[in-house]
């Protein structure tokens, strides 16, 4: 019964994210405004104790949701075929261009000088 409790939960904090960013017009889908509401109620260990055993169920089952996908690319094998090798291309590209801005903003983040913000000042090296 935890369980259902939990995807209940869960399923509550997307529908409410989906009717704040409905009604107050926000540029935020609804499941992301739903997920930072989920990660603010998750301080709470009630939250916790009622999500955990839903999460838990979820994390051993993750397999099940790449069902769809590979149904989907096996009804496409025809567009796959004729634009495989430019999907696969800008899957690689878009993959190391993320890393690079990535890496680009950490660096940029650690960079001398830059404080850490602890009390005694001391600089990130």
């Amino acid at each position: 019964m935890k369980p259902l409790q939990g995807l209940a939960f869960l399923l509550l904090m997307q529908s409410a994210g989906e009717a704040l960013s409905h009604f107050l017009k926000l540029p935020v889908p609804g499941p992301v405004v739903g997920m930072v509401a989920l990660l603010l109620a998750l301080r709470w260990a009630p939250v916790q104790d009622v999500v955990a055993p839903a999460a838990g169920f979820l994390l051993n089952h993750l397999s099940l949701l790449f069902v769809p996908v590979g149904v989907g690319v096996m009804t496409h094998l025809d567009l796959l075929g004729a634009y495989g090798l430019r999907l696969l291309l800008v899957i690689v590209l878009s993959t190391w261009i993320g890393m690079a801005v990535t890496a680009l903003v950490l660096r940029w983040l650690q960079r001398p000088g830059k404080t850490e913000g602890s009390a005694d000042g001391e600089q990130l090296r």
